[in-house]
This record gives C-alpha cells, structure tokens and sequence, in this order.
C-alpha cells in the first residue's frame, strides 16, 4: 500500500479521515441533543466501514437507496436497513423477500401496484415486510400528493396478508421545510382520523441537517453528503471548505495555452453536476481557476484569472460538486490523514444500482 498522498497514481478519490470523523461525530451530536434519530444514508459513501461507524456512534441503522446496496450492506453485517424505493418485478421482489428474512427492513411506495407486487410476494412469509407510504412535500420526484391519497395507501398496506403499515416517508426540497412540514403535518393527522397513526415519520436531507429538530413529528432523519460535504453543501452553509472530506487527486497532462490546464480527470472521475454553481469542481490551492468543461478523461480548467498557473506533472486536489456520484465512479478510495495514506477501501456498493 503507498504510504504518502505522493506515491498514489491518478485520478484516485481522497477522503481525509480525520475530516470524515468529525463530520460524522458532529452530526450525531446534534441529533442527541436534540433526541433525533439518525439512519444514515450509506449512497455517498457506499462502504460497510463507514457505515458501522456510523451506527457505533448511535444510528439507528442506515438508509440505502436500491436492493443491491442493502444486500452488500446485509453481507456486511448491517442489520436494520430502509430502503426508500419502490421495488417492482419478480427477481427484485424474491431478492427483497430473502433480504427481510436477514434483518430488520423497512421499504416504502407510493402507489398500488406496488403495494400489490409487495403482497403477492410476503403473503405465505412467516416475517411480514414493513412499508412506508412515500409522501411528495414539494420535491416533485415520487411520493403520493395528498393527505387522501397516504390514507388510501396506508388502508391498503394495513389489509394486505404478509405486510405492515410501518408509516410515513418523505425528501423534503432543500431549503423549504416550512410547507414541507405543514404538508407532512396534514398527512399526518389524516393517518391519524383514519386509524392509522403512523408509527415512523422519516424525512431527511443533508442541507436542511441543522434544522432538523424543527420538524417536531419526524422519529427519524436521514442524512447522507454530511460525513464528506461537498462545494454544494458548503454553498448552502453545512460546513466549510475545511470540513470536505473528499477530493478527487489529478494531474496536469497537457498545458495547451498558458490559461488552459487539462487534468486526467474527466467525467468519468468527476461529476456532471452543476448544482447551481461555476464550473465542475473547486480546484484546491487555486480559487480563481475554473473546471469548465468534462469530457470522458479529461478536465479542462480555465486559469486565465490566476496569477500563479501550473506546471505540466503538477497534482493538483479538485473538491467536486456533489460527492455522491464520485464514490460510484471509483472502485477503491484511500483513506487519509494529512499526507499520509491510512487504508485504501474497495467500495463495496460501487454500481449496485439494481
């Protein structure tokens, strides 16, 4: 294993370790002051490691977002896993069955078909399946629009041999939980009325985490980008450039111009995201350059505004904007701490889309 950051070859992610740490000790502080439950989602980072470590530090347990994820998970040793997702098909459907027989698992949908799917499956199990009905607070992605409609799909999970009704589930819009929650408030009071109260009212979101205590009725929050940040999550004021803990290590191979760098990273080590932002990365040492374009293997950046520029062979640290998307693009990360490198891990839910 190479010992320092200078032995590593490119393109290679970097996660300061002592960074990760802290951003994952800080969260779970502010969940129990605050008496909130975290299940963290393992999507960013995609590593039993990290995971466990998260549930040492006092997670409930962990949220993965596709049935192959939770089965490394599962194999990992992880044991209360919820799959926010609707899961269709028969192959899926018999994969899920084995997986709820290893743990404790919870799965959501927002729609009938699936619930039905759900049942045909679970009917003869000896363990029921846990599911959550998927509520749409303003994100516009899935989730049941309305009040009636949680009832009618709670009604319907609730008298289906082999499942549960396990509560509600939602991914508010970041930056908006005020109607989120007066939405996610009305929902619940119609379980209520209904005879349904839900047991468990999941919401998360890393860039709403510090005001998550503000949404009374969540017992649960799920949290992902905290434990690396990323440029987004330090626009939108989580934590700093000083508490990211990911970075993508390149090299310049090519100096075309005297403005224009190219970097063995392209979109294949970076990510597309925008996000709102300039460019496609914060490029360490050099906060005047710009990442202005991705092709496959290349990174092309822009540092006409620079006074400094840099040499050809010159290993320059590019923070990306989203980190999650990063984590899938590597098979191994290495671990560090200042310049050292302490461990290099394969992720191990790397591509487990299905």
């Amino acid at each position: 294993m190479p010992l320092t950051i200078d032995q590593l070859d490119t393109p290679c992610v970097l996660v300061d370790i002592d960074r990760a740490e802290a951003n994952l000790a800080r969260a779970q502080d502010y969940a129990d002051a605050h008496r909130l439950r975290l299940r963290p989602h393992i999507k960013t980072h995609k590593l039993p490691r990290f995971a466990k470590r998260q549930v040492a530090l006092g997670a409930i347990g962990i949220t993965c977002q596709k049935l192959g994820e939770a089965e490394v998970m599962a194999d990992a040793g992880l044991d209360d896993i919820f799959l926010p997702y609707n899961i269709i098909g028969p192959e899926k459907l018999h994969r899920l069955r084995r997986l709820n027989e290893r743990l404790t698992l919870a799965v959501t949908a927002d729609n009938a078909p699936t619930i039905e799917g759900y049942a045909a499956t679970f009917a003869e199990a000896e363990k029921p399946l846990r599911v959550l009905v998927e509520c749409d607070t303003g994100m516009g992605r899935c989730g049941v629009q309305s009040p009636e409609e949680a009832v009618a799909l709670a009604a319907l999970i609730a008298g289906s041999r082999g499942l549960a009704f396990g509560g509600i589930m939602t991914y508010p819009p970041a930056g908006s939980p005020g109607p989120a929650r007066e939405l996610l408030g009305a929902i619940i009071a119609a379980l209520a009325d209904a005879g349904l109260p839900p047991a468990i009212v999941s919401t998360g979101g890393t860039p709403d985490l510090w005001s998550a205590h503000e949404t009374a009725a969540a017992t649960e929050y799920r949290p992902g980008t905290y434990i690396y940040l990323d440029r987004y999550q330090v626009a939108k004021g989580v934590g700093t450039l000083d508490d990211c803990a990911l970075t993508v290590l390149t090299t310049v191979v090519s100096r075309p111009t005297d403005d224009r760098a190219i970097v063995d990273a392209g979109s294949k080590a970076l990510t597309s995201d925008l996000l709102g932002l300039s460019g496609y990365g914060l490029v360490l040492g050099y906060p005047d350059a710009v990442v202005t374009g991705l092709s496959e293997e290349h990174g092309t950046i822009d540092f006409s505004a620079s006074a400094r520029k840099p040499e050809i062979g010159e290993r320059l640290r590019i923070l990306p904007n989203h980190a999650c998307p990063v984590s899938n693009l590597f098979d191994r990360v290495h671990l560090v701490s200042g310049d050292h490198v302490v461990a290099t891990e394969t992720v191990a839910a790397r591509g487990r889309v299905d």
